[in-house]
């Protein structure tokens, strides 16, 4: 998993986790003067943008911080000194950064020269001002996720995405090591880095701090207005209840509503306008392909955080209370999958969607490559369901007009479940702790 090249970070962390995403980061750097990462507050987007990096700047830094606005107003590209690439963290602190880095790989005509990370994007209107350039065709981007169980060691990893689709994967089985009780754990835990390594106590607490940190601080500095600390928490247990299901927006209006009367549609809009610059809510898009039938695609996308465990947090749900719902924890669970699938896809150039129509046939999961190959996935928990979720699929390749966007590369039942095989009709049946990219 660790990139091609020989690394001369100057900050080398023996407990630095490597991630899928190190290889987009390195094919950008190499095709880019400068490289944005964006992505939720704590997800690892300055570790690994470290792990790159031959010099940083931590604008946020409270000793330095107003000397660096003032070198800011007054030769911003005195911040860009230093050996390249230059990590500049947490840049939209100083918007005009972005200008200065745009116009500095303007001058210099080379790659790799920064680094940029960011946790809350687009920047409000009032700072908006401040950007003269969108930095098209010189700043390349790349979305960081929280940790996969593969990253993280959790998944075994005998069951490869990439093989899947090149039709390389060996017809094997495999064995689960998590139990049903570890991934409610997983689930709760989350895929934050600095949790991998906790006892399995405080790991838990990692969520519940970073949704305090979300209600309590950071939704009032995404856009510069001040936010109900109560309201935003009712917003988000709301979505937390809803969490990968296609639940339109008047329902949670009517959710908040109930605790909250005065509460209006634009400030519910407002509230996940924040929430999804910041990168907490991470809706799944759908899939539209061209179909047989007339028959109608529901265009809705399903509701997800960026990791479940936000959801587990802001609901107040342990793993043995988790386990006690199991109906909340199928959806839960798909929606760890979905983190997983955006970590894997991403490296093999991949998107993750979902299907649904309105003869209610549906695909929890689309992947769709680049390239245009695209796979179907149904998530279940358990062995009893395997065969309805494989029957669906197969159903679901005879609705899609195959001769417009070709034969599925592969169909799958991702479960919580103990085995990975292959089965008769050819859909693969694979424990999501079985899975990489």
């Amino acid at each position: 998993m660790q990139p091609k090249r020989v690394c001369k970070s100057i900050r080398m962390n023996a407990k630095y986790l490597h991630r899928i995403s190190e290889a987009v980061l390195e094919q950008k750097l190499d095709s880019s003067g400068a490289v944005l990462i964006e992505g939720p507050k704590w997800c690892g987007k300055t570790s690994t943008g470290a792990y790159f990096a031959r010099s940083i700047l931590y604008v946020q830094d409270p000793d330095k911080r107003q000397m660096y606005k003032q070198m800011a107003d007054t030769q911003p590209s005195l911040l860009l000194q230093g050996d390249t690439p230059r990590l500049l963290d947490e840049w939209q602190t100083i918007p005009v950064l972005w200008d200065a880095v745009r116009f500095a790989v303007d001058r210099r005509q080379e790659v790799n020269q920064f680094i940029l990370t960011g946790s809350a994007t687009p920047l409000p209107d009032s700072e908006r001002s401040e950007i003269e350039h969108s930095g098209t065709g010189r700043i390349a981007r790349i979305r960081m996720h929280t940790m996969s169980l593969w990253e993280s060691g959790d998944s075994g990893g005998e069951v490869s995405l990439q093989a899947l689709f090149d039709h390389t994967q060996p017809d094997l089985m495999a064995e689960s090591r998590q139990t049903i009780e570890d991934l409610a754990f997983l689930l709760c835990r989350g895929g934050w880095p600095a949790t991998v390594q906790m006892n399995k106590r405080s790991a838990t607490e990692m969520a519940y701090n970073y949704v305090e940190e979300i209600i309590q601080q950071d939704i009032h500095r995404v856009d510069n207005t001040e936010k109900n600390p109560d309201r935003v928490r009712n917003v988000m247990r709301s979505y937390a209840r809803n969490i990968a299901t296609m639940t339109a927006a008047s329902t949670i209006m009517k959710d908040v509503s109930a605790n909250d009367m005065t509460i209006t549609d634009k400030t519910l809009s407002n509230y996940l306008t924040a929430l999804r610059r910041m990168f907490v809510v991470e809706d799944v898009k759908a899939w539209m392909p061209s179909l047989r039938s007339k028959t109608a695609i529901r265009t809705s996308d399903k509701r997800h955080f960026a990791d479940p465990s936000i959801a587990t947090a802001v609901l107040e749900l342990t793993p043995k209370s988790l386990l006690q719902d199991f109906n909340l924890f199928g959806y839960l669970f798909e929606s760890m999958c979905v983190r997983d699938l955006r970590v894997y896809c991403q490296s093999i150039r991949g998107e993750v969607f979902h299907y649904h129509d309105y003869n209610n046939l549906e695909a929890d999961i689309i992947l769709r490559l680049r390239d245009g190959r695209w796979a179907a996935i149904e998530v279940k928990t358990g062995q009893k369901e395997i065969e309805l979720a494989a029957q669906h699929l197969v159903k679901l390749t005879q609705v899609v007009d195959t001769s417009k966007v070709g034969e599925p590369a592969f169909l799958m039942v991702l479960t919580g479940g103990q085995y990975a095989f292959r089965r008769k009709d050819g859909v693969w049946v694979v424990p999501l702790a079985c899975l990489k990219n």
